[in-house]
C-alpha cells in the first residue's frame, strides 16, 4: 500500500489503512484541507470536479463531493471528464479551484487527487505545503446542515472543449478532413475513449478504429503510453493500414502517436513536432523540462527562437513558459502545453495541431519523423544505502564537471557537445534516476554508464 503526498495533490492505492494508502480517511481529510485552503485565499465557495474512468473513481467521486458540501463549498461535477477539461471548465466556471480525479498513467490499483487552482493550474510549491498542513492539524470546520453546499452536474465540456480547439487559428480541420486520414486509437478503457474520436469526428477523420474506448475503467494494458504497452495499437494499425495510431493516458493529458509501419513516433518527438508546426506561423520562444529531449531546443533555434529548461513537473515547466513567453511548451512524456488555449499538457489540442501539421505536409507520419533531429535516450538508476548523502553526491559530481555546462535547478544536468545527461534524486526512494541523451542508442547508454561508475566510485 502506498500513499504520496505531494504539492499538487495526494495520490496512492486504494484500499488499507489510514495513512498508509489512500482510503476513505485520506480522502476526506485532504478534500476538506484543499475546500478549506480555497475558501480562505479565494472567498469563493466553488469547486470543480472532475474524473477519469478507472474502477475506483466513482467510489473517490462520492467521497471528495460529499466532503466538499460537508464544508459549505457548492460543487460543479463534470462526471467523466480528462485533465485539460477541468482545468479549462475551471475559470469558466468562475470556481475557486479544481480537483481532478485521477492517478494519471499509474496502474488500476492507483488513484488520485490533482488540485488546481482559479486560473486551472496545478497549485505551486507554497499553496501545496499550505494544504498539506491543513490536512495534518485538521484545521477546519463542517457546515452546519443549512450551510450545506450544493453540487451541480454539466456534462457540456466536452463539446465545449472540443469546440474551443477547433477556434483555434493553427487548427485546420478542412485541410486534416481533406487528408482522409484512418486512424486508430487506444484510450485504455478510460475518458480518452469518449473524448478522443468525439474531436477525431469534428476535426473530419471519417475512418477511426477505436480500441479499448470504452470507458470502464478495466485497463487491458498498463496505462502508461510506452512501446512495450501499445503492442496492440502497433497490430491494428498494421492490420487495417490505419495512416497512423493515437495513444493517451487514462486522463488524457499525455499523447503519443504510432507510426504506419507500428512503430512508435516517438513519445518524446509529439511536443517536437507539434512545436515546430507551431514555430512555423507563431516564431517565439519554447520551454521543456531538462529531462527531455535536445530535439526540441534545435527545431526552436531552426526557427529563429530561444529554448529555455525547466525543473521537472508541469507547474515549473508552466512558471517558466510565462516568465519567457514561450508560445508553445511541455514535457518530453508527450505532453503538450499550448497558450493559446491554456497552460496545462492538453492532448486533445495535441491531436488537432498535429493532424493539422501532418495533413499540410502532404507527407506520411514516418517521413515527417525521419525530418526531425534523431535523438535516443536511456533511463537508469542507482539504488542508494539510506543513510547515504545525496546533496552532498550531487555536489561532488558538479564539481567534478564544473567546467562542462551544467544546470542545478532540478539535481544536476550536464549538457556535453553530443550529449547530456541528468541526475535527479528521488523524494520518496532511495534512489538517483540517471536520464542520459546522445545522436545514437549506444552513445546515450555509454555516457549513463560512465556516470554511474563514477558514482559508484565516489560511493565507494
Amino acid at each position: 500500500m502506498t500513499l504520496i503526498k505531494s504539492i499538487s495533490g495526494i495520490r496512492g492505492t486504494i484500499g488499507g489503512k489510514p495513512g498508509e494508502a489512500l482510503t476513505p480517511v485520506d480522502i476526506v481529510k485532504f478534500t476538506a484541507a484543499f475546500g478549506q485552503f480555497i475558501r480562505q485565499k479565494t472567498g469563493i465557495n466553488k469547486i470543480v470536479v472532475g474524473r477519469d474512468a478507472r474502477i475506483s473513481g466513482e467510489m473517490v467521486r462520492n467521497l471528495v463531493i460529499g466532503t466538499l458540501q460537508s464544508i459549505g463549498m457548492d460543487v460543479v461535477d463534470l462526471g467523466l471528464s480528462t485533465t485539460p477539461t477541468v482545468e479549462i471548465a475551471v475559470p469558466q466556471e468562475g470556481a475557486g479551484g479544481g480537483i481532478i480525479l485521477t492517478a494519471s498513467h499509474n496502474p488500476i490499483q492507483w488513484n488520485a487527487l490533482k488540485l488546481l487552482d482559479g486560473s486551472g493550474e496545478f497549485i505551486n510549491d507554497a499553496a501545496g505545503q499550505q494544504v498539506l498542513e491543513l490536512a495534518e492539524t485538521l484545521d477546519f470546520d463542517f457546515a452546519d446542515v443549512h450551510q450545506l453546499g450544493s453540487v451541480a452536474y454539466t456534462d457540456g465540456y466536452l463539446q465545449r472543449h472540443i469546440d474551443q480547439v477547433l477556434a483555434l487559428p493553427l487548427v485546420d480541420a478542412a485541410a486534416i478532413r481533406q487528408a482522409g486520414f484512418k486512424v486508430a486509437v487506444d484510450a485504455v478503457n478510460s475518458t480518452g475513449g469518449i473524448f478522443v474520436p468525439a474531436l477525431l469526428e469534428a476535426l473530419g477523420v471519417e475512418t477511426i478504429y477505436p480500441l479499448y474506448c470504452e470507458p470502464n475503467g478495466d485497463f487491458p494494458h498498463n496505462p502508461e503510453p510506452l512501446a512495450e504497452n501499445l503492442t496492440d495499437l502497433a497490430a491494428l494499425v498494421v492490420e487495417k493500414g490505419a495512416d497512423l495510431g493515437i495513444a493517451v493516458d487514462p486522463d488524457v493529458d499525455r499523447l503519443c502517436f504510432m507510426m504506419e509501419n507500428g512503430t512508435l513516433f516517438g513519445e518524446e518527438y509529439t511536443l517536437v513536432a507539434v512545436s515546430d508546426y507551431v514555430l512555423q506561423h507563431t516564431p517565439g520562444h519554447t520551454v521543456s523540462n531538462l529531462s527531455s529531449t535536445r530535439a526540441l531546443r534545435d527545431v526552436t533555434v531552426k526557427h529563429g527562437g530561444q529554448y529555455y529548461a525547466a525543473a521537472v513537473g508541469e507547474v515549473n515547466v508552466v512558471t517558466k513558459m510565462k516568465e519567457v513567453g514561450a508560445v508553445i511548451g511541455g514535457e518530453g512524456n508527450g505532453g503538450v502545453i499550448y497558450p493559446a488555449l491554456h497552460y496545462g499538457r492538453d492532448a486533445l489540442v495535441g491531436i488537432a495541431l498535429f493532424l493539422t501539421h501532418l495533413a499540410k505536409s502532404g507527407k506520411r507520419i514516418s517521413e515527417l519523423r525521419a525530418g526531425y533531429p534523431p535523438y535516443y535516450m536511456s533511463k537508469n538508476k542507482i539504488i542508494l544505502t539510506p543513510d547515504l548523502d545525496v546533496d552532498g553526491l550531487l555536489a561532488a559530481m558538479q564539481e567534478r564537471y564544473n567546467d562542462v555546462p551544467h544546470s542545478t535547478i532540478d539535481g544536476l544536468k550536464i549538457d556535453f557537445e553530443q550529449e547530456w545527461v541528468h541526475l535527479r534524486k528521488s523524494n520518496t526512494e532511495p534512489i538517483i534516476r540517471i536520464y542520459s541523451e546522445a545522436p545514437t542508442p549506444e552513445g546515450a547508454l555509454a555516457i549513463a554508464q560512465r556516470i554511474i561508475q563514477e558514482i559508484e566510485a565516489f560511493i565507494g
